[in-house]
């Protein structure tokens, strides 16, 4: 995203320098907050601020993105019953009651995933499901009487976040009472954290037709255009502020949040031409 951002502002700096004559304004929003559930975002548009369009750049790799799932952060408290580890016989481990409600999820995500939206066809798993923490037992003498676990649930584009959410807890339902201990103690779902609906704008939108122009306009690159499989603020400016947005960017997604994330500075010269042609063919002097 600072890849993305650098890009953006060069963009507007450059039209501002250019003392470029527009018919409207263009706005660099720098905000906050988008992997907690977009409290950056939220404050702009509770703040009454609007566009006619919005480009988010998120990193693309150059390509055209209107859409981006949503995704859910959940956490699972699986009971069992403590005891010495030398009689284990005689407790429930609540990690090896684990693996059933484990297994409920990875069904769950296969047939969630079975049938994609048009947008999400490069993606082999749109919506998945993760568990991302997981924790359990005091001592290791000892069978464990709890284990708590942390995830990600992936909302599809177009679903609705209660209907997701009751999907959800219906498989972990199912889960526990295909276990004879969990069927009489079930397992615990806690909603936590961010809450990313998806979000989705129209393909014949202006906004889409001039990013694609101006990508066109400044590079090769063969531009593809999809959706994304995790949540963004694209979300918000659609849903909330009613502002036609798309994802365009420099950089790969692929190595976010990892120990060597990189931007190609190429890409970011490429969206910087691109940003401020796509803000001259909006809103220029005709």
């Amino acid at each position: 995203m600072k890849g993305g951002l650098v890009a953006a502002l060069w963009a507007v700096r450059t039209l501002a320098m250019l003392k470029v004559p527009l018919r409207g304004d263009v706005l660099l929003a720098c905000v906050q907050g988008e992997e907690d559930g977009g409290l950056g975002t939220y404050a702009m548009l509770q703040r009454g601020w609007r566009a006619d369009s919005c480009v988010i750049p998120e990193p693309t790799s150059l390509d055209l993105a209107p859409g981006s799932c949503g995704s859910l952060t959940f956490r699972l408290r699986i009971p069992g019953r403590a005891t010495h580890a030398a009689r284990r016989s005689s407790g429930v481990s609540a990690v090896e009651k684990f693996w059933p409600v484990f297994r409920a999820l990875r069904q769950l995500e296969a047939e969630r995933n079975a049938v994609k939206h048009p947008l999400m066809s490069r993606w082999e798993i749109p919506v998945a499901i993760e568990i991302g923490v997981v924790h359990s037992g005091s001592w290791a003498s000892s069978v464990p009487d709890e284990l708590v676990a942390d995830g990600r649930y992936g909302v599809a584009l177009g679903e609705n976040v209660d209907d997701a959410r009751a999907v959800f807890v219906e498989a972990i339902r199912r889960a526990c009472q295909s276990d004879d201990w969990l069927r009489h103690h079930p397992a615990e779902v806690e909603w936590r954290g961010g809450v990313f609906a998806p979000g989705l704008t129209a393909l014949d939108s202006q906004v889409v037709a001039d990013v694609r122009r101006a990508h066109t306009s400044v590079s090769t690159h063969a531009q593809q255009t999809w959706a994304t499989p995790y949540g963004s603020d694209l979300r918000l400016m659609t849903n909330i502020g009613g502002v036609p947005t798309v994802h365009y960017g420099p950089g790969d997604a692929g190595v976010a949040h990892g120990p060597r994330e990189f931007v190609p500075i190429d890409e970011v010269m490429t969206a910087t031409r691109a940003l401020a042609l796509a803000a001259l063919y909006h809103c220029g002097s005709g």
